[in-house]
């Protein structure tokens, strides 16, 4: 067999390969996924005798508040869902309350399809408004103001509880006081614009302008690109055994060379005839 039909051999067995993982990377590179924040520690590992670091995730932690229907419900009791926070007291005149227009807004889109990346339904993301005047606001005020914008208690909890609890989590989980040192935030009325997304391991993924129309917009756009992100707790399978498409591959080639061979016996004794 001559070195034409050889080469002729490998681009028709490897072609499709190389196009499926040409055609992975193009579409894993095509959406920009929302970046990591606040990390903990590196941690080093030695594997194949390369040495690798990789960075460990400020992962949030659990609180357990009381919502604008009177239930106790934890952020854990969240799962697989991109989870959307901000701040607001029932009382307050400014800004909240276009922080909770905005919010009711997406909310909206997301219920209606509307989400610019894809048409997503509310299962995927989970709307939460902490009151930053938890001693005030009683769950009978939560439910005043949730149904004077229109909530869908479904996906949107207004949460009171503790302030203390409330407030070691404003600044110690979500660190809102961190992202922008230009703009302080009083630790003791954690008065801000600021909305923060999460993932569904309970990563910080973002802080946006809850004001500000292209930051919200970025915002709408990061749920549903982080839906699209494997999930690192349950990551998915891949659509196919790597060991059967190997296996699928070296026995096409070994097909291929047979035939090759065959013919090109017969048709050298051809020619001899």
């Amino acid at each position: 067999m001559n070195k034409k039909a050889m080469v002729a051999i490998l681009i028709a067995v490897f072609i499709p390969l190389v196009c499926y993982l040409i055609l992975k990377s193009s579409s894993e590179e095509a959406v920009l996924i929302p970046s990591h924040y606040l990390p903990d520690s590196i941690v080093t590992s030695v594997k194949d005798g390369k040495q690798t670091q990789d960075t460990v995730w400020h992962k949030v932690a659990d609180i357990k508040l009381v919502n604008q229907l009177g239930d106790s419900v934890n952020l854990y009791d969240i799962k697989g869902k991109a989870i959307v926070i901000d701040f607001f007291f029932t009382s307050c005149l400014y800004i909240c309350p276009k922080l909770t227009a905005n919010m009711a807004k997406m909310q909206q889109s997301f219920i209606r399809g509307g989400d610019p990346i894809k048409k997503i339904d509310t299962s995927i993301v989970q709307f939460v408004s902490l009151s930053i005047d938890p001693e005030r606001d009683s769950v009978p005020r939560l439910k005043e103001y949730a149904d004077k914008f229109g909530v869908n208690n479904d996906n949107w909890w207004m949460l009171t509880g503790s302030k203390d609890s409330i407030y070691n989590f404003i600044f110690q989980e979500l660190k809102v006081d961190k992202y922008d040192p230009s703009v302080p935030i009083d630790p003791t009325f954690a008065h801000t614009q600021r909305f923060v997304l999460l993932d569904r391991d309970y990563n910080v993924r973002g802080y946006y302008k809850g004001l500000d129309t292209l930051s919200l917009s970025q915002l709408s756009r990061d749920i549903g690109v982080l839906m699209l992100e494997k999930d690192s707790l349950n990551p998915e399978p891949l659509p196919f055994d790597p060991g059967q498409l190997a296996i699928f591959f070296a026995i096409t080639f070994v097909i291929v060379i047979t035939v090759t061979s065959i013919l090109s016996r017969n048709k050298k004794r051809e020619e001899k005839r």
